[in-house]
């Protein structure tokens, strides 16, 4: 498991601040549950039973597949990566990127988080507000280090959902997925860069 962070920040899935200013912010949620919290309790409690199962990474990601789309909103999450070639994408490129872009993030916590070995999450009881937004922070102890996982949540209907995950606490991974896709978009447009994300999950499930 020592590899999560580094291969997260390669391969994962708006940009995101520093979370620098989260001490000086109020709880979003003080006395009862908070949901957005909730929200990620319940796909870090699906993500550890994952873990505990094992198997190939193709039964892995037939488990996580529901709770990651219960948790994240990937349709906004594509449209933060692509940037502003998202205005210029017609309806087809937009569906053929956000479909790519949710197997690649699906695939990319089944391949990475693929045996238990101890690991335990940590989820703190309220969120913080700022603005629209809430913030959730975690933390994953292994019996070698811990990692910060703070995610950026916005309300959807009447969940909140994830829009980005900041690795380390606060390296936005739409800022980095950004930044990846920007040459491959130019490069060989929208459907390319669908074909790519494609290709990539699919080496990760073989």
């Amino acid at each position: 498991m020592n590899r999560i962070l580094k291969n997260l920040s390669l391969t994962l899935m708006l940009t995101g601040a520093p979370l620098a200013f989260l001490p000086q912010a109020m709880p979003a949620q003080a006395q009862a549950a908070d949901p957005a919290v909730e929200q990620i309790q319940g796909f870090y409690d699906a993500l550890t039973g994952s873990m505990k199962s094992g198997g190939a990474t193709k039964s892995r990601y037939e488990r996580l597949k529901p709770a990651v789309e219960k948790a994240f909103d990937l349709a906004a999450m594509t449209q933060a990566a692509i940037g502003p070639s998202w205005a210029t994408a017609s309806e087809a490129d937009r569906k053929a990127l956000t479909e790519a872009f949710t197997r690649m993030t699906i695939a990319n916590y089944a391949k990475n988080f693929d045996s238990y070995s101890g690991e335990k999450f940590s989820v703190e009881p309220a969120s913080i507000a700022r603005g629209q937004d809430h913030f959730v922070k975690s933390t994953m102890k292994t019996s070698g280090e811990t990692i910060a996982f703070n995610y950026r949540m916005h309300q959807v209907g009447t969940e909140w959902k994830v829009t980005d995950v900041l690795l380390a606490g606060n390296i936005s991974q739409m800022a980095q997925k950004r930044s990846d896709f920007a040459a491959t978009l130019a490069a060989v447009g929208p459907q390319g860069l669908a074909k790519r994300m494609n290709a990539l999950t699919d080496q990760m499930l073989s």
